[in-house]
């Protein structure tokens, strides 16, 4: 029997069942569904609607129900079509006349939208969590290593050494926006829809303040349409998931660059790596290419519900039933991948002398020698232009840099700068690369760090 059956003189065809059911992959929810009608029984009481009695027995008897899901004995019945239904036909088993009170005053429609919200919050405090381990990793590994420095890059071209610790900061930086964006998405969702009822309220004398409250919502709805149509919170935690993988995905590139032979700059622990099945040689950093994988799916599953969205007149629509698939799958995949990469990183080796011989390539003192100039007086410009001659030079005649350097009357007085460790040295300006500045944007990091925390 279906909750609407009084309507309808036949039963579901077969094919429209395997299309419509959601309990296959909803039953996840049932927590938060439970959660959410705790709190509705609540209202009922408190607007007269419940006696104590009934009350008691319908609080006791979704403590009995959620007790069966958490010791993995509750047994669907083949009708139960989500898992807000079969909660329901549980409760009015257990619970006898009193649980057909369960559903007064609400509908499925508002009774989906809060436990969605309250899912959605859950999940996106627990991906801020994640992404606060992998920040802490990403520190640690740089104090691990903390006098280590590498080439940084631009257009994948050494360009100017920067301490390891300070290219992990620029990840952790940008892992903290994510979870800045998490936290906000997780305040904006913080309006329940309980009592919107299928679209237009309700007769009956309810509060959705008092469930509202319960349930840890900042406030009820405004507008019941709004309340029981909005899936933005859905969009949004799957735009901020997204763009948190695309920098796990930077993250895995990186990863999969350095722990190459021809980079030798980085070794995975061999928990975090696998072999070949044909090459006995192999150590492949496969973590590092899921991570980079994984952000494709995250992508794809925010575009799929945007589109979903875009044409759905108010206010509900079956439609929506399709926010919850990609929404568990980019939850469960970011989860997966930052557990997966903080590990990564706190099992990595990092060959200091292999990286920092690398940043100690003599082209990378050309600005250094450019700066000098402009430090003795000489405009930039033509600064730039007279090393660069001097670069081009060099490369010609397949020469020392150093040694052309050296030859030219305007530029030998900076032999020095070749010195391995000088041009790092000389990044000293505020947030800059090299180890004069590094005390402060290892405070201002661990700062934002606490910040984060506090909002948890």
């Amino acid at each position: 029997m279906t909750l609407w059956s009084g309507r309808f003189t036949s039963s579901m065809d077969s094919t429209l069942w395997d299309l419509s059911e959601s309990y296959s992959f909803d039953h996840v929810l049932y927590a938060h569904d439970i959660a959410g009608s705790r709190a509705h029984v609540q209202g009922l009481r408190a607007a007269g609607l419940l006696t104590e009695d009934e009350c008691a027995l319908l609080t006791a008897t979704l403590d009995e129900v959620e007790s069966e899901f958490d010791r993995g004995i509750f047994v669907r019945d083949p009708n139960d079509e989500d898992i807000h239904m079969a909660i329901e036909r549980r409760a009015t088993e257990l619970a006898g006349e009193v649980g057909a009170k369960i559903h007064t005053a609400r509908s499925r429609n508002d009774q989906v939208a809060t436990t969605l919200r309250l899912f959605t919050r859950d999940a996106l405090t627990e991906v801020a969590r994640r992404c606060l381990a992998l920040v802490d990793a990403l520190v640690e590994v740089g104090g691990r290593n903390a006098d280590a420095y590498l080439p940084g890059y631009t257009h994948l071209q050494r360009a100017q050494p920067v301490l390891l610790s300070h290219h992990l900061q620029a990840h952790a930086w940008s892992v903290l926006r994510d979870v800045d964006r998490l936290l906000d998405a997780r305040d904006r969702l913080g309006v329940s829809p309980l009592g919107a009822g299928a679209l237009a309220g309700t007769s009956l004398p309810i509060q959705p303040s008092l469930p509202a409250s319960i349930l840890g919502f900042a406030e009820p709805f405004a507008n019941s349409m709004d309340a029981v149509s909005d899936r933005d919170f859905v969009a949004e935690t799957l735009f901020c998931v997204a763009l948190a993988g695309i920098h796990l995905s930077r993250m895995g590139e990186e990863l999969v660059l350095w722990t190459t032979s021809e980079f030798n700059f980085a070794t995975l622990g061999d928990a975090f790596t696998t072999g070949s099945s044909m090459l006995p040689q192999k150590k492949n950093s496969d973590v590092a290419e899921l991570a980079r994988g994984k952000s494709g799916r995250l992508v794809g599953n925010l575009t799929g519900l945007l589109v979903t969205l875009k044409g759905l007149p108010l206010s509900y629509n079956r439609d929506l039933q399709e926010d919850k698939e990609p929404l568990f799958d980019s939850v469960r995949q970011v989860l997966l991948v930052l557990s997966a990469i903080t590990g990564a990183y706190q099992s990595m080796t990092f060959h200091a002398e292999v990286a920092e011989a690398a940043a100690d390539d003599q082209f990378l003192v050309a600005i250094d020698i450019a700066e000098s100039l402009v430090e003795d007086g000489m405009a930039f410009r033509q600064a730039h232009e007279l090393v660069g001659r001097l670069v081009g030079d060099a490369v010609a005649k397949g020469r020392s840099f150093a040694d052309v350097v050296l030859d030219d009357p305007a530029t030998q007085r900076f032999a020095a700068l070749f010195d391995p460790g000088v041009a790092l040295a000389r990044r000293c300006s505020p947030g800059a690369s090299g180890p004069a500045a590094s005390a402060v944007q290892l405070q201002r990091l661990a700062d934002a760090q606490r910040a984060a925390s506090n909002r948890l």
